[in-house]
């Protein structure tokens, strides 16, 4: 054979050889990730109207990723998190963003609480291609991959909670006098919007709505106003500190109606204690997670571990609180996404890995509950469950509700 071609056809074949080596099998690496460490960042509300929120959901995220690391990394790489305060500001917020893409260098900003924060960054994070990856935020306009590919969520929508309370109204009171409280913006007006669509025809039964700013510093006035109109049936979609002071104000009318409450103001520790349990008694409310103070599951694997984590990397976290439970959910699914990457630690893998979650559980989620996505509908929750509050813990009620 001439010596020549034998060369050639070594070449040819070794280029094949290696044409045929599976992509997966290559590292490749996107800003902030490299052999050794993935570096991811967050803006929450250590202060501000929300710090309610923010200050143990914080604490729970950065103990997390204490104990990855201490448990090798994932994938052999160690997790670099840089946690910054964003008030619960929308300018404060986009303010962050810049910095930790700009100055950390991260590869993602991970499990940003709030609606007004999240809708403050998404065009920012969007036009630099930087994943917005796992927000704890309902709004509708979060669920857009055609508009907002870099955006997703791991929170229920507040659509999807107004249909599946629609539902289940629709069977336990069907001629309910309803009365709907709601934020004035997308956190009230999405949940509102869904509840209507799910009564459908019955919709007419909303006798009364009343609506407040986040900024009001009381909503007593339309508390009284919903009593005033019949009401028999309140339905909320409100903050923390206006849905404290609903349950307050209606106790104190000696008002007894259907209290349904929005899932994600059912914390005991910062909702129904500073308004009373005595007064919260009865709500009910939308629920995907287990609750750590009900009995059910006081021996359950799950909720040990949940337990058994905040002890040694929170311990100023409290277990009972909603907000540190989603922050675990929350990280315990950027885990398995991170894991999926395998060495393709890209931002655009990132966001493929998210996208591609099928009938996925996490630790702590309700039996009948997963999550699902896809590239054309990131909404991750499709099916939730409800729970009436006994006086001292959540119960859960009935069978799995969707809301299609």
């Amino acid at each position: 054979m001439n010596r020549h071609l034998g060369r050639s056809l070594f070449i040819i074949a070794a280029s094949a050889a290696l044409a045929s080596t599976p992509l997966h099998a290559q590292k490749d690496y996107g800003p902030g990730a490299s052999d050794t460490e993935i570096k991811l960042g967050q803006s929450t509300p250590l202060s501000g109207p929300a710090s309610a929120f923010g200050a143990g959901a914080g604490r729970a995220v950065v103990g997390y990723f204490d104990m990855i690391n201490e448990q090798g990394g994932i994938n052999g790489r160690k997790i670099s998190f840089t946690q910054l305060d964003n008030a619960y500001s929308a300018p404060k917020a986009v303010e962050q963003s810049r910095k930790l893409i700009e100055d950390v260098g991260i590869l993602a900003e991970v499990g940003t609480i709030g609606t007004v924060p999240n809708v403050a960054i998404q065009k920012y994070l969007n036009s630099k291609q930087v994943p917005q990856l796992f927000i704890t935020a309902g709004g509708r306009r979060f669920n857009d991959p055609k508009t907002f590919p870099w955006t997703v969520p791991l929170y229920p929508d507040f659509e999807t909670e107004g249909r599946v309370i629609a539902k289940y109204l629709l069977n336990a009171k069907p001629d309910a006098k309803i009365g709907v409280l709601f934020q004035n913006d997308d956190f009230g007006r999405d949940y509102v919007k869904g509840l209507r669509a799910g009564l459908g025809v019955k919709a007419s039964q909303i006798v009364a709505e009343a609506s407040y700013e986040l900024a009001d510093p009381t909503i007593d006035s339309q508390i009284v106003q919903l009593k005033a109109a019949g009401v028999d049936t309140l339905i909320e979609q409100s903050s923390a500190k206006a849905a404290a002071q609903s349950i307050r104000k209606a106790h104190e009318l000696n008002w007894r109606p259907l209290h349904i409450i929005g899932g994600s103001t059912a914390s005991v520790e910062t909702v129904l204690k500073p308004a009373g349990l005595d007064a919260s008694k009865g709500l009910v409310t939308t629920q995907f997670l287990k609750q750590p103070g009900d009995p059910a599951w006081a021996d359950d694997e799950e909720m040990k571990a949940y337990k058994g984590f905040l002890k040694k990397y929170a311990p100023s976290a409290n277990p009972d609180d909603y907000s540190v439970l989603v922050a675990y959910m929350n990280v315990n699914a950027l885990t398995t996404v991170l894991k999926k990457c395998g060495d393709e630690l890209t931002r655009e893998n990132l966001i493929r890995q998210a996208t591609s979650l099928h009938g996925t559980r996490m630790p702590l989620m309700l039996p009948g509950v997963s999550i699902s996505t896809s590239p054309g509908d990131y909404t991750p929750f499709k099916v939730l469950r409800i729970a009436k509050f006994d006086g001292t813990s959540w119960a859960i009620s009935g069978d799995p509700i969707s809301a299609d």
